[in-house]
């Protein structure tokens, strides 16, 4: 090896890339939003605080110091509302009836097979 090579890498071991006030910064900004933001919103942080910096060069310090932002779960709900139309109640809930096939009752039930619906309407007829 030539020695002008290992005294450059030498003196290049020894000195920062000039990125540690950035560095800082960066993660005063991450632990003040709870570890919830990622590059883009860091890069348009410091944007606004006056800094001029690229969005790669943040990216590339957040690796280098291993942070990423956490993602909030989501959680399912499933009603909508009322959706449709409710049918009047007709029957009042008195099923008795004095001859047969009188009154018909349904019920609609929608039900997920795979990635398909499937309707189940039953009757029942008294």
């Amino acid at each position: 090896m030539a020695r002008s090579t290992y005294y450059y890498h030498e003196k290049r071991l020894g000195t920062s890339d000039g990125h540690d006030e950035l560095r800082e910064r960066i993660g005063k900004i991450y632990t003040q939003h709870h570890k919830r933001y990622g590059y883009r919103r860091i890069t348009m942080q410091l944007r606004n605080e006056g800094l001029a910096v690229n969005h790669k060069t943040v990216q590339k310090l957040m690796n280098q110091m291993d942070l990423r932002a956490k993602r909030r779960r989501l959680k399912y709900r499933s009603y909508k509302g009322e959706i449709g139309k409710i049918a009047p109640n007709v029957l009042d809930r008195d099923f008795s009836t004095t001859a047969p096939e009188q009154k018909w009752t349904t019920d609609v039930t929608e039900v997920k097979i795979k990635d398909r619906k499937i309707y189940l309407s039953p009757i029942l007829y008294m």
